[in-house]
């Protein structure tokens, strides 16, 4: 009968196996995939805003699109040399009026805004749904701005994340404007490039 071995020199061999298996697995593993996390983040919190059928009416302050069908859309920096071209400004952010029926002796202190210097402000023009005497406050506002001519190129602008300046950019579109400019990161984009901000007020609507 062959001799059994000493339990020690079992030990060993179990350990050279599981050593010489160990080695193996390492060597032939396939290497690590390196995976750029803050990218794949901005690839699944980057999917396109489609444009809407007609107008946004609600949730106004939400991601847009980054098209709009009839017209172009700016970034900053394009929107920097339109204006230095001169190219009329329309800035249509909402601004809450002062409520009807208070007393006339009682102060009122509306919320300032600063805006693009030059820009027409045509205040409550970028709802989803307009009252007609809104709506003809701001084709009158884009006429004067244009000097009547729907060939002139325009640009419509409020906030970053702001469908009221897509709605009044794509109002502008179905009223005849040929040339229309969105600039959707509105005064956000323009005071973070450095550029002026101008205190503004409203062109003041007939309604009020």
């Amino acid at each position: 009968m062959r001799a059994a071995r000493p339990p020690t020199a079992m030990f060993g061999l179990v350990r050279a196996s599981a050593l010489i298996w160990t080695i193996l697995a390492l060597v032939l593993a396939p290497p690590p995939v390196s995976v750029n996390e803050d990218a794949a983040a901005v690839a699944v919190g980057t999917a396109p805003v489609p444009e809407p059928e007609d107008y946004r009416t609600e949730a106004y302050r939400a991601p847009v699109p980054s098209t709009l069908a009839g017209g172009a859309v700016v970034d900053t920096a394009a929107a920097k040399r339109l204006h230095d071209d001169g190219v009329s400004f329309i800035d249509v952010l909402p601004r809450a009026p002062r409520p009807k029926g208070l007393p006339a002796d009682t102060i009122w202190r509306p919320k300032p805004r600063s805006n693009i210097p030059g820009s027409v402000w045509l205040v409550d023009t970028g709802y989803g749904e307009l009252a007609p005497v809104v709506e003809r406050y701001l084709l009158d506002g884009l006429g004067k701005a244009t000097g009547e001519d729907k060939s002139k190129p325009v640009v419509i602008y409020c906030l970053r994340d702001c469908w009221m300046s897509y709605n009044a950019a794509k109002r502008a579109i179905r009223a005849g404007y040929k040339a229309v400019y969105w600039y959707p990161d509105g005064t956000d984009g323009w005071g973070e490039a450095g550029y002026a901000l101008a205190p503004s007020e409203p062109k003041k609507r007939p309604d009020e």
